[in-house]
């Protein structure tokens, strides 16, 4: 028997979530069986977590927790083996499949990624989700021929999960990080992790008025989207790249062909959840090489199962700062 974080609904419709002992059979298929260390708490899970499943769960019970790390106890497929330790992120792991809110887990081994040398399960965790989602976005950039040389890079959400590693990685590889945030309170967090400048949130959610304005970044990882997506756009020096990573501020944009034709701007979406295998393992890598693990415990609020519920209901009203790590076996 194991303890899960179990999500259930009623014949009245009310859903509920406590912490329940279960068995592996209780478990859905899959050819690798993981022991579970660790997991996170991000937004989808505060939206699984809601009273309608935030329209993601469409079967109960169900177990959210949308990534978690651990070891191989079982599997049926050869690439791995009893003791081997694992991420996995995407795929809709708790959301459509039983996630890592469980002492134990059953995925498909495909969905599986080795951790690399010196990345151990809990500081997997402390990046999680978001920390590979920043770590495609910053890769991506670099891809387009972003260096530090460029010039300034902005981050937007910069107190989120995304945002606050994004900015940690971009500093420690030299860039030069204006970090947008709407709780001045957040300014000494984000200095410490990297950025070099604070940038207040109002400055850049002002109604698009200009598709052009000044030149101003040389990249950006925005995890915001909507209105202020569309301000950074025209503010992009010629030929720079977005990497757009979220959708908090809606999947409208408000914005023109004018800085795509006339500045070359590169927009550039980041989707965690199908990765291929190739980029999983080398985005992993890299968190493993160029993010400063050090930094990573100012963003860390630990928890553990009980705590979820609530902590479901925070992220959701965005009172939320960093990463919530969240030790299963607690």
């Amino acid at each position: 028997m194991f303890k899960a974080l179990l999500v259930e609904k009623d014949e009245g419709g009310t859903v509920t979530a406590a912490v329940k002992e279960l068995s592996e059979a209780d478990l859905p298929h899959g050819e690798v069986l993981v022991a579970v260390d660790y997991s996170t708490v991000n937004y989808k899970d505060g939206l699984c977590l809601s009273p309608n499943g935030g329209g993601l769960v469409r079967h109960y019970p169900h177990v959210p927790g949308i990534d978690f790390a651990g070891t191989v106890e079982e599997s049926s497929d050869d690439r791995y083996a009893k003791g081997d330790k694992v991420v996995l992120t995407g795929w809709r792991v708790g959301e459509a499949h039983w996630g890592g809110y469980s002492q134990k887990a059953r995925v498909k081994a495909d969905w599986l990624v080795p951790l690399p040398e010196g990345l151990s399960t809990r500081d997997a965790m402390a990046v999680g989700t978001a920390g590979f989602t920043a770590m495609l976005a910053v890769m991506a950039l670099e891809d387009h021929g972003l260096t530090p040389e460029k010039g300034e890079v902005l981050v937007t959400g910069a107190a989120g999960g995304v945002g606050s590693v994004a900015t940690a990685i971009l500093g420690h590889l030299g860039y030069q990080v204006a970090a947008v945030t709407g709780r001045p309170e957040t300014a000494e967090y984000l200095t410490a992790l990297g950025a070099t400048r604070i940038v207040a949130r109002g400055d850049l959610n002002e109604t698009v008025k200009r598709p052009l304005e000044s030149e101003t970044w040389a990249g950006c990882v925005d995890a915001v989207g909507g209105d202020m997506l569309a301000r950074v756009l025209g503010q992009m020096k010629y030929g720079g790249s977005v990497a757009a990573v979220g959708l908090a501020g809606g999947a409208k944009l408000p914005t023109s062909v004018v800085p795509f034709l006339l500045r070359g701007v590169n927009l550039l979406g980041i989707d965690s959840v199908l990765q291929p295998f190739a980029n999983r393992q080398r985005a992993w890598a890299r968190v493993a090489r160029d993010l400063p693990m050090d930094k990573l415990s100012a963003m860390i609020q630990p928890a553990v199962l009980s705590d979820l519920p609530r902590l479901g209901a925070d992220i959701l009203a965005g009172q939320v700062k960093g990463r919530v790590l969240v030790d299963v076996n607690a």
